[in-house]
């Protein structure tokens, strides 16, 4: 059996929330390997983000892996003839992709397997969320339980974390910590419709969550907006 590192594998959409995890862990001495995916969203700039983030931090490696959540669609975020609602919505969203969190995690944990990483960070948040079944606590811990049962690794031993820095935390307090740690927020995408530039379009689910973040937070908000917003 090999021995256990502090090896993690760490979600980066290049947003807000995956950033200040990614930050979070880097804190906590972990050998950072960032994982990211093109997975057919509206906003491919969050990528571009996510390699920015990736440097700024300068973690150990950085992959994009490409999916094509997009061929099943079934969300706002990879049919485009499925409108991002600009208002509060009732139950779960339509920005909720079919399984996502399920599909990263498991290529994190493949990914974590070969490294013998004994961890992988996602930035899942319970309480200022939009209300997708894969970011609550008893999903993360299934998933955990299901990941040492199914993997050479964890049957010999080598037990795996799945650390979730950000669950019980409100986006201000997000913002605090990740502003405490340096995160440069300029950055990130958060916008589930950013134009080519990155510019958010300030209605969004995810705009409006983030703007109420900085403002509770008392940070100033360096989100790039689309003109008129």
């Amino acid at each position: 059996m090999s021995t256990p590192t502090d090896n993690a594998v760490v979600l980066l959409s290049g947003g807000l929330d995956s950033a200040t995890a990614l930050a979070m862990a880097s804190e906590r001495g972990f050998n950072c390997y960032v994982l990211s995916f093109d997975y057919g969203q509206r906003s491919q700039t969050e990528l571009t983000a996510a390699k920015k983030i990736a440097a700024d931090l300068k973690v150990k490696e950085h992959r994009i892996v490409r999916l094509n959540l997009e061929d099943f669609g079934g969300s706002a975020l990879t049919d485009s003839s499925i409108d991002v609602p600009d208002h509060e919505e009732e139950g779960i969203p339509v920005t909720y992709v079919p399984a996502r969190n399920t599909v990263f995690m498991s290529l994190a944990l493949a990914w974590a397997e070969v490294l013998h990483a004994q961890y992988i960070v996602i930035g899942v948040n319970a309480v200022d969320y939009s209300g997708y079944p894969d970011c609550r606590p008893e999903y993360i811990a299934a998933f955990e339980h299901m990941a040492n049962l199914a993997t050479k690794t964890g049957v010999e031993g080598e037990r795996l974390s799945i650390e979730t820095p950000l669950i019980d935390l409100t986006k201000a307090e997000i913002i605090r910590e990740g502003t405490r740690l340096g995160v440069n927020y300029g950055l990130t995408v958060s916008c589930y419709q950013a134009d080519d530039e990155g510019r958010a379009c300030g209605v969004c689910d995810s705009c409006r969550l983030r703007a109420k973040g900085f403002e509770d937070a008392g940070v100033a908000d360096p989100t790039p907006y689309m003109p008129g917003v």
